[in-house]
């Protein structure tokens, strides 16, 4: 599995960004996945994941009802809108495969295939 991610820039607090990752290599709909972020100097951590249908999705408390994961099992992308940024959401976010499960679940260490990061910058 090969992952490509876009769509990171510098926003200011308050306002939108939506990241896409696209994926080739083994079928899109078979397996879960998820996006993580690093921050400066922190280690990387779960934001959100989601099921190969899109039906199930996970979110990390730090950004629950202001970002969406979703997915378009036809595209072969996964997408992570994020609204009503704030300064502590800049980092480096990462789209990541998760081929073991249909599911999509939080811990990276189950994450098999990453894709490089996009910066999201986010200014007070």
């Amino acid at each position: 599995v090969q992952l490509q991610a876009s769509g990171g820039g510098l926003v200011q607090a308050g306002g939108s960004l939506r990241l896409s990752c696209a994926a080739s290599g083994r079928t899109f709909s078979s397996y879960g996945l998820g996006w993580f972020r690093q921050a400066p100097g922190k280690e990387r951590e779960f934001v959100a994941a989601i099921s190969w249908s899109g039906g199930v999705t996970y979110y990390a408390d730090s950004v629950k009802g202001r970002f969406t994961i979703s997915r378009d099992n036809a595209k072969n992308t996964v997408y992570l809108q994020m609204n009503s940024l704030k300064p502590e959401d800049t980092a480096v976010y990462y789209c990541a495969a998760d081929t073991g499960s249909r599911i999509g679940r939080n811990s990276q260490n189950l994450y098999d295939y990453w894709g490089q990061g996009t910066l999201v910058t986010v200014s007070s």
